[in-house]
């Protein structure tokens, strides 16, 4: 593999990772809301990922297949929303309780999204740090050269 593939690698754990870190920051937003256009409370979504290969010009991808290899990344797939019970509270004089004065809130848990939004950051600077070790490698390899 070389130092292009690992950048092109890196980047789209970071695109990955900055599209979780959005969907996070939407259910931490969200985690009262108990009315939405759909109806209902807020449901909580989560990001789902999938291996795919990375995107190259038509000689890279040529060369590759003649090969037989091909370079992996990540890349998002879509966003769902989880499943699970709604957590209730008792409030009869909330808007949306229902007739026994109980309202339904969003089945979103704020210390667990923290900790999976740390995760989700470290991740982005894990590939972020894996960037900037290629060009330092390639600039040395420069330097090598002289």
């Amino acid at each position: 593999m070389d130092i292009l593939s690992a950048i092109d690698i890196a980047s789209t754990g970071m695109t990955a990772q900055r599209a979780r870190l959005n969907v996070i920051s939407m259910n931490l937003a969200n985690a009262n809301t108990t009315r939405t256009a759909q109806g209902g409370p807020y449901r909580r979504k989560t990001v789902i990922f999938q291996s795919a290969p990375v995107s190259a010009s038509f000689q890279e991808e040529l060369k590759a297949s003649l090969k037989g290899r091909q370079v992996y990344g990540v890349r998002v797939i879509g966003v769902m929303p989880v499943k699970g019970p709604f957590k209730k509270i008792f409030d009869p004089s909330h808007p949306d309780a229902d007739k026994d004065g109980y309202v339904s809130l969003p089945n979103v848990n704020l210390v667990q999204e923290m900790v999976q939004m740390l995760n989700a950051n470290r991740g982005y600077e894990a590939n972020a740090a894996a960037i900037k070790t290629a060009k330092e490698m390639a600039l040395k390899a420069l330097e090598l050269g002289r």
